[in-house]
């Protein structure tokens, strides 16, 4: 099985770094350690070092359960999801609902034509006085 690429850099105990920022699992910060005392403190209370910024230096690490990196990993998925992709070109459309007939037909021809080329379209319709 090919293994899935983790949603944080690193989780545990393989630490790239020497110097880190800590956080606790409440998100209040410990203070830059060494990695061998953040190791220890992982250890006693049983938590994981999860990896959250590692271009600042020090890199930013917190102490996470299990389930807060689960939790992590879906909030992270869901924005991901609701993000648009890149290459992705949206189109807006906005257009009275007292719209002439021919009108209304040239803007569907538009649309029709911006999701062929796999454009997404909004198309927003004001209420006429």
């Amino acid at each position: 099985q090919p293994k899935r690429k983790a949603a944080f850099g690193s989780v545990g105990r393989r630490i790239p770094y020497r110097i880190l920022h800590v956080i606790n699992q409440d998100g209040e910060s410990l203070g830059t350690m060494h990695r061998a005392e953040a190791l220890r403190l992982m250890d006693e209370h049983g938590l994981k070092l999860v990896l959250l910024r590692e271009n600042v230096e020090p890199p930013v690490y917190r102490l996470m359960t299990g389930q807060q990196i689960h939790e992590e990993q879906l909030k992270r998925a869901e924005k991901k999801k609701a993000s648009p992709k890149a290459g992705v070109v949206q189109k807006e459309l906005s257009f009275s609902s007292a719209i002439a007939k021919n009108d209304l037909e040239i803007k569907t021809k538009q649309i029709a034509q911006w999701i062929e080329k796999k454009h997404h379209v909004k198309v927003t319709i004001r209420q006429a006085k």
